[in-house]
């Protein structure tokens, strides 16, 4: 079985390049084919084939900045020649489900997300960029025009496979695909249980608008709270700007160091809707609770009093009422029970579930 794998951007390293690094392992010899692909960013994929699409031909300031290539990526995702696979896994949040295979290939598609600037959270998106006017008016029109393809691109795979039962109900609803509920793994091995807590909250994210990082510093702000933040991102200069003194920003850190982290903090934080969440699964195998906004693939992970407290509602005052909730109740927290609940995200089930998956479709598939 000749495998590739195809990604979207491969320019940072975010929860779908964690998933995109697994399946490297399971397929070690399939080539990576994506549409810009930064090397110095992702020494993960050093020693693995990696393709970039006719994209990659742009200036490097232009390159740094994906958005402005986005109108050009349906063109380029679809150039790419695949002929020569048996198997094709995409692994995407926006384009790459859009590869074209000849009908002998088999195109499976591991959904991260329906494309949300382009779907659900397309209003919230262009408010947040703060687009107006005439500005606005063209962005509507390109995103018209996207979303045509996009729905065209998820009639394109065979199967389709979504990192939760979230995702799953986006994938109905937005592409009238069926979709099969595999969760991407962690390696629970790594992360050692930490009994005892000190005396700051946490959190692990990409510093962007949709991550709702500010939220969690104004409210640490207000009750005068320790937070730890890691991570690099384009709204870091706003975030330290709106910081209080309770707050500190450590910037990327390896990940024997992140797990250290993990394992003191008091809670995570996590104030924004995700598709799945990673970060939240990785702080529970530490024995972390999480303090998370009610919504998205974290419902499907976190146990309420079991391995965290929910807020309704996603503003400063829901989140401080959580905090101050999980202040009065934090010994009722057990980091051995925490880290129990999210046995199931381990690396190996997901191992298992998707080389069965690919291995029970791709016979079928053949004996068609």
């Amino acid at each position: 079985m000749k495998v590739a794998l195809v990604h979207d951007f491969l320019n940072n390293f975010g929860g779908a390049e964690r998933v995109l690094k697994d399946l490297s392992d399971i397929f070690p010899d399939a080539p990576i084919y994506c549409l810009l692909y930064d090397a110095n960013k992702l020494p993960q994929f050093k020693d693995k084939e990696v393709i970039q699409s006719s994209l990659s031909k742009y200036p490097g300031f232009i390159k740094k900045r994906d958005v402005f290539l986005r109108p050009r990526a349906p063109k380029a995702i679809e150039e790419f020649d695949l002929s020569k696979f048996d198997v094709v896994i995409s692994n995407t949040n926006s384009f790459c489900k859009g590869v074209i295979t000849p009908p002998s290939t088999l195109h499976i598609s591991y959904i991260h997300s329906p494309t949300r600037y382009l779907w659900d959270y397309k209003d919230e998106y262009l408010e947040e960029h703060n687009v107006r006017g005439l500005k606005r008016y063209f962005l509507e029109k390109l995103f018209l025009g996207l979303r045509i393809w996009d729905y065209e691109a998820a009639q394109r795979p065979d199967y389709i496979i979504a990192n939760s039962k979230n995702v799953a109900q986006r994938i109905k609803k937005y592409y009238r695909r069926k979709s099969h509920v595999i969760y991407p793994g962690t390696d629970l091995d790594k992360f050692e249980l930490g009994e005892k807590k000190e005396d700051f909250y946490l959190i692990v994210s990409r510093l962007s608008k949709y991550k709702k990082v500010d939220l969690a510093i104004r409210a640490c702000n207000k009750l005068k709270k320790k937070l730890i933040i890691i991570g690099e991102g384009s709204d870091r200069e706003y975030l330290k700007n709106i910081a209080g003194h309770s707050v500190e920003f450590k910037g990327f850190l390896p990940d024997k160091e992140v797990r250290k982290y993990y394992q003191k903090a008091k809670a995570f934080l996590f104030p924004a809707e995700e598709d799945f969440g990673l970060t939240p699964v990785e702080a529970m195998a530490s024995g972390t609770s999480v303090i998370a906004y009610k919504k998205g693939g974290l419902l499907e992970t976190v146990s309420e009093g079991l391995s965290g407290i929910f807020f309704k509602k996603q503003t400063v005052t829901g989140l401080c009422q959580a905090i101050e909730q999980f202040e009065k109740t934090k010994d009722e927290f057990i980091p051995h029970r925490i880290r129990e609940s999210v046995q199931k995200f381990g690396i190996i089930n997901f191992r298992k579930e998707f080389k069965s998956f690919i291995s029970d479709k791709y016979k079928g598939f053949k004996n068609k």
